[in-house]
């Protein structure tokens, strides 16, 4: 009788699993040119950019999800730090996101903000699992196509969910365009920031250009005493250090019942989010893998920000851009945005609620003209329309939908045209076989699977052919289940004339799906090398009628 572990047991090996599973051999904290004072300046001050980009959008998402701004900031800052430590690519920026704060926000309707944090903890849990078992690795599974969609999509997204910032709120609590000067002063200090964005790194790289902009838009807005919004007409980010609290909810089914579904979408959108934006960042950075590390980190992060009041998070690709953009490659940067995030919140929030909104815009705007790919409008005119259409249509549900459903509508959408791309591929080259006299040999070329199982058993002429057919795979490979039955079929049909069929040249992937399957007849269980003429019959009856 097999021994139960006891659950101690179990726990322990779990716990242990998910620290194994965190490598660093790969994810230089160090970088192979060393550590210099110049380093160092560029990477602090790439943090205080980003972390002054974080703070309006951390509280925007905030009162998305229908939660106190305190609750996006501490997101912000405690996700930020777990990922930046530990997570999967240096350069990455995580952080309270648009894309989970729009599922957040029923649950919080319905249900109020500790069962959030519960939903938090749980997703954090999910992610960790998907960490241990190494499913980030899928995510080499979307194709091109739908990276650039993706990337143009979000790009898009950013830059309207931007416009929002024009808006303000009237006296009857409705949400309305500023007019009058205070719109034209506010485009004008867009147009400011992003000048200076752009123009400063022709003189000096010496300072982030980003942070430059910023602190001479306010310096600017204050000096004139222009009225235009600022971070504090949004909400106020003081506040202490989080407390540790365990979420005030009913430990029992019936909660778990509310908020898995939840905890389960939260995580797949934030992991699809995550890795995709470390695919992005690793083609600036030239980094490549780390993407369990990075299911784990992110994992991790949620679990404890839903110990301390914060509403979650994921890889924010604005705040990543921002990040690379203004030089930052190491954790460093990651690391300092987060603890100057903290900072503000405790110390010079007064400060940070100075700062225009509009120089903030300008920031953003400049990362969606970074990020979106210009050349994949040039591109599409010479690529397979097939692709030209998931690229596009990857964009259009990006915008109109969210990320997941993006993603997901992209993959099915291009395993679709491949499978079919494959199945108009598949032929044979008809000759008499050199060795059977009298034989005839049928060479297979192309994938043989579901999608091409039907022109498979359309090549063949069961009526007209000798009384052996060789169907030779050395152009071919069987796949699944749906080719095994069609060389069944294809034998039968053989058979019933009074004909033989042999297979020849299968690969040794080929040969072993074949013999698991108890379709080949072998005097050996020898596995010949790929190339040797050997010839296999087909036993029939195995997959039934």
């Amino acid at each position: 009788m097999k021994k139960i572990k006891p659950h101690s047991q179990v726990a322990s090996e779990a716990i242990l699993a998910i620290v194994k599973s965190f490598r660093f051999n790969s994810q230089n904290y160090i970088p192979k040119e060393g550590v210099s004072f110049s380093l160092f300046r560029i990477e602090v001050l790439s943090g205080l950019t980003v972390a002054l980009a974080l703070v309006p959008e951390a509280i925007a998402f905030a009162f998305v999800a229908g939660v106190t701004p305190l609750s996006g900031l501490y997101a912000a800052f405690i996700v930020g730090l777990i990922t930046a430590v530990i997570g999967g690519r240096p350069g990455m920026i995580s952080g309270a996101t648009g894309a989970l704060a729009v599922v957040m926000v029923a649950l919080v309707m319905d249900h109020g903000a500790q069962y959030l944090f519960a939903t938090v903890v749980l997703m954090g849990i999910l992610q960790l699992i998907a960490g241990v078992f190494k499913l980030g690795k899928f995510i080499r599974m979307v194709p091109e196509p739908v990276m650039l969609g993706f990337v143009n999509g979000l790009a898009i997204v950013i830059g309207i969910s931007q416009l929002s910032q024009f808006k303000t709120i009237n006296a009857l609590g409705d949400s309305v365009w500023i007019t009058g000067n205070t719109l034209l002063y506010s485009i004008i200090f867009v147009v400011f920031t992003m000048f200076v964005i752009w123009f400063l790194p022709k003189i000096t790289k010496i300072l982030p250009s980003t942070l430059v902009a910023i602190l001479f838009t306010t310096i600017l807005a204050l000096t004139l005493k222009i009225d235009i919004p600022n971070v504090g007409d949004l909400a106020s980010v003081k506040g202490g250090l989080p407390d540790f609290s365990i979420p005030n909810v009913p430990f029992n089914f019936e909660t778990l019942k509310i908020i898995f579904p939840y905890a389960f979408i939260l995580a797949s959108i934030g992991l699809i989010e995550s890795l995709l934006t470390l695919n992005l960042v690793g083609e600036i950075t030239n980094k490549r893998g780390g993407a369990s590390q990075e299911c784990l980190a992110q994992g991790l992060a949620n679990t404890v920000t839903g110990f301390f009041g914060g509403m979650g998070g994921c890889a924010m690709i604005g705040q990543s851009m921002i990040n690379v953009r203004s030089g930052g490659r190491t954790r460093i940067a990651g690391i300092a945005a987060a603890l100057f995030l903290l900072i503000f919140i405790l110390y010079t929030s007064s400060y940070i609620e100075m700062i225009p909104i509009a120089a903030l815009v300008g920031v953003m705007f400049m990362v969606v003209i970074g990020t979106f790919a210009w050349n994949s409008l040039k591109i599409l005119f010479f690529v397979p329309r097939s692709d030209a259409l998931v690229t596009v249509l990857v964009t259009v549900v990006t915008v109109l939908e969210d990320l997941a459903v993006a993603v997901i509508v992209g993959v099915i959408v291009s395993a679709l045209v491949f499978a079919w791309k494959s199945a108009s591929k598949i032929r044979a080259n008809e000759r008499p076989s050199k060795t059977e006299k009298g034989a005839k040999v049928y060479e297979i070329e192309g994938a043989l699977f579901f999608s091409s199982t039907n022109s498979f058993l359309e090549l063949f002429k069961p009526e007209e052919d000798p009384e052996l057919i060789i169907i030779d795979f050395a152009g071919s490979k069987v796949i699944d289940q749906s080719a095994l039955k069609a060389i069944e079929d294809i034998a039968d049909k053989y058979n019933s004339f009074g004909k033989k069929v042999k297979l020849r040249h299968l690969t040794r992937d080929c040969h072993k799906l074949l013999s698991r399957a108890g379709q080949l007849v072998v005097d050996s269980d020898d596995d010949p090398d790929y190339g040797i003429a050997v010839d296999y019959e087909v036993k029939l009856g195995i997959f039934g009628k």
